[in-house]
């Protein structure tokens, strides 16, 4: 039997990336250069280092790719490769290293259980939901959709990967909270699978990874955090903690795009997709905190300081990226 059954019975079905993204660097340049070498010759040592933050970042994204959809060009046995796994495990090591160091620590006198909410109230970072419901033009929109694609295509896939390493208290509101992010059991009703609707209805390429190549250096540390907290058992805490932090900061800016979107005349799809998320983030948000972390927290106390970071680090990557994005369009933060 051919491939050729899988879009007739899985609905939107999307192939992997067709190209590996262009290298930033050395490091990068060996990586692909092996990768595409594979199976005929197995992986060489790999001595070189990042030349610039940019080059690792990308180089972590595609080995961080090879545990997901992979690469057209690469044989799937490449995410087991020893030297793959050790540079991977060199860049991990590095993005946790710089995270930690701006971590300012767990917020003193904070419970978990009861101040987590106001806490995250209390951050006040630049956004880019604001922009655009109010001021953003279409290229501007047209940007941020191309590099939110990056996360939006595979959105909770990440997390998924935690779902076994928590105990069954935590797992099962987990796996309830990703039964709504998978559509309910309908291929159709994904939200990223949403969001490959409303990428292809304004004019945009629709499989996942197509725009990193013009993917900044903070939106590809954004999503690496993200799935270096996924795909590590001893980061489950901050994998959770991120889901928490994320899921209580994007209703009130999923709004603000739908608004935005519906403002310059974009496709009901790619408006759908934000209004799909205006409710369902306002309930994930309690099951997120309520009933994965401080039940997490309750059976493995010494899990809850990464609980915190991991739900700091959604704030901060967030932050960086707004920024990044905002000083290039020349908007003020």
């Amino acid at each position: 039997m051919t491939g050729d059954w899988l879009p007739a019975i899985r609905p939107g079905y999307r192939r992997p990336v067709t190209d590996l993204p262009k290298p930033r660097g050395r490091l990068g340049d060996a990586i692909l250069g092996a990768l595409r070498d594979l199976p005929v010759r197995p992986v060489p040592r790999i001595d070189a280092l990042p030349e610039s933050a940019d080059d690792a970042a990308l180089t972590l994204w595609v080995l961080h790719e090879l545990s997901y959809g992979g690469f057209a060009e690469v044989d799937d046995g490449a995410e087991r490769e020893p030297e793959l796994l050790r540079v991977r495990q060199r860049l991990e090591d590095e993005l946790e290293a710089a995270l930690r160091d701006r971590w300012p620590g767990v917020p003193d006198g904070v419970e978990l259980a009861t101040g987590f909410f106001d806490w995250l109230a209390g951050h006040d970072g630049p956004s880019l939901a604001r922009h655009v419901q109010t001021e953003a033009t279409d290229d501007q929109v047209l940007d941020l959709l191309r590099v939110r694609s990056i996360y939006h295509l595979k959105e909770a896939d990440p997390t998924t990967f935690t779902v076994p390493r928590l105990p069954v208290a935590a797992k099962a509101p987990l796996v309830e909270l990703q039964y709504d992010e998978y559509g309910v059991g309908d291929p159709a009703r994904l939200h990223a699978q949403l969001f490959a609707r409303g990428m292809e209805a304004s004019g945009l390429r629709p499989e996942a990874g197509a725009y990193v190549d013009e993917s900044p250096l903070e939106v590809l540390e954004q999503n690496n955090a993200l799935s270096m907290f996924g795909l590590q058992r001893r980061l489950r805490g901050a994998s959770v903690g991120h889901l928490a932090a994320f899921e209580a900061t994007s209703s009130m800016p999923s709004r603000r795009m739908a608004q935005g979107l519906q403002r310059l005349g974009f496709p009901a799809e790619m408006v759908g997709y934000y209004t799909e998320h205006v409710e369902a983030d306002a309930v994930h948000e309690q099951v997120a905190l309520r009933d994965v972390c401080v039940t997490l927290v309750r059976e493995e106390p010494p899990l809850e300081p990464d609980i915190w970071f991991g739900a700091w680090a959604c704030l901060d990557l967030e932050d960086r990226v707004a920024r990044r994005l905002l000083d290039g369009w020349g908007v003020s933060a």
